[in-house]
């Protein structure tokens, strides 16, 4: 019986283990996924957020819906716990939050303005920038995992690190963002459309 657990176990972490792409693999992902960013005008997509802290037994768990519009409108748009939404347009961050409307001006503010491009870009899967990451590349359960680790102190002091899924086609199906704390946010995508019509009243403020 001992054995058969010991076998179990170890069966456990040969699945669930990551294995480091070679370069070949690194940069065949790469080549795949920028043609993706590429080819793509418009996103929709459902997503569930999960927010974990410490402190917390239970992660914080929220639910909504993401619009993207090239080359940098970004939406996301929550409906449960509560409603409330973001907008990143023109270099200011339009917040909504149940009817109570503010805005952030974000294109003076060196922080900000880089974790606007940073969405952007992770939300399309064009992030593969070495003079401003750190990158390592995992395949993990038939999927591709990257970490992308900022290499600006202070954007590293703010955020530790990006952890990225992509799917075969090149698609991003989870981001997770490491905080120095090791708090984190992932957010899970599903139902994603691409280059379906987009009204730029999606992105009224």
């Amino acid at each position: 019986m001992r054995n058969l657990a010991y076998l179990l176990w170890f069966m456990m972490i040969a699945v669930n283990a990551q294995s480091e792409m070679s370069t070949a693999e690194a940069q065949a992902l790469e080549a795949k996924v920028k043609a993706t960013a590429d080819a793509t005008e418009t996103i929709t997509s459902n997503f569930r957020q999960y927010k974990h802290m410490d402190f917390l037994s239970n992660d914080i768990e929220s639910m909504g819906r993401l619009s993207f519009k090239a080359p940098n409108l970004v939406k996301w748009e929550y409906a449960k716990p509560f409603a409330y939404s973001v907008i990143f347009k023109d270099e200011v961050l339009y917040i909504n939050n149940e009817g109570n409307k503010s805005n952030v001006d974000i294109g003076s503010n060196k922080l900000f303005k880089q974790l606007n491009q940073l969405i952007t870009n992770s939300i399309k899967g064009d992030l593969f920038n070495t003079a401003e990451f750190n990158i390592d590349y995992f395949t993990k359960e038939g999927e591709s995992e990257v970490h992308f680790a900022p290499k600006d102190e202070d954007f590293a002091s703010f955020i530790k690190a990006f952890h990225i899924i992509f799917n075969g086609k090149g698609e991003v199906t989870e981001v997770k963002m490491l905080e120095p704390s090791d708090d984190y946010t992932r957010i899970v995508f599903t139902d994603r459309k691409t280059n379906q019509s987009l009204p730029d009243a999606v992105f009224a403020h």
